[in-house]
């Protein structure tokens, strides 16, 4: 499959998010669980968020994933609880939008690692996954993710 790779210098971004631990199959629990404290904190502060929701991947033990799930916001603001304000750093960033149900993302995470290498880049560690639809809206052929890797 072809895949059209963006290179960009990202500045940083504040984010909101909440950092956990979940096997891969419970994701979409967390997901429903942060992103909706996430948003109803928001609300509370009458903010909004400044993009789609995220999860940033900090490894790729399936049965152990380190995760920080969450929200870019237009200006810091302060956390509560469990939600921290955080950023998304600044620096070189490759991304690739992807279409299609999530458990067949893997190609486009290979295929980013090659083209990554093939230029000179290594990765930083962490893996990003931005969600333009959910599941709940849209058929799973019709989801659209934004997969970024922030490269040096």
């Amino acid at each position: 499959m072809d895949y059209k790779f963006e290179l960009t210098d990202q500045s940083v971004q504040p984010v909101l998010s909440i950092r956990t631990r979940t096997a891969v199959g419970n994701l979409p629990n967390e997901c429903g669980k942060a992103y909706g404290a996430i948003m109803q904190y928001l609300n509370e502060m009458g903010e909004k968020p400044a993009d789609v929701p995220f999860i940033a991947y900090y490894n790729m033990d399936m049965e152990d994933l380190d995760i920080e799930l969450g929200f870019p916001i237009s200006k810091p603001l302060a956390g509560k609880g469990e939600i921290k304000l955080s950023e998304i750093p600044a620096g070189k960033q490759v991304a690739c939008m992807y279409k299609g149900p999530y458990k067949e993302m893997e190609p486009v995470y290979n295929a980013m690692m090659q083209w990554i290498s093939e230029n000179g880049y290594s990765p930083t560690g962490v893996a990003y996954e931005f969600y333009y639809n959910s599941p709940m809206d849209v058929p799973e052929t019709e989801l659209l993710t934004k997969v970024v890797f922030p490269i040096k």
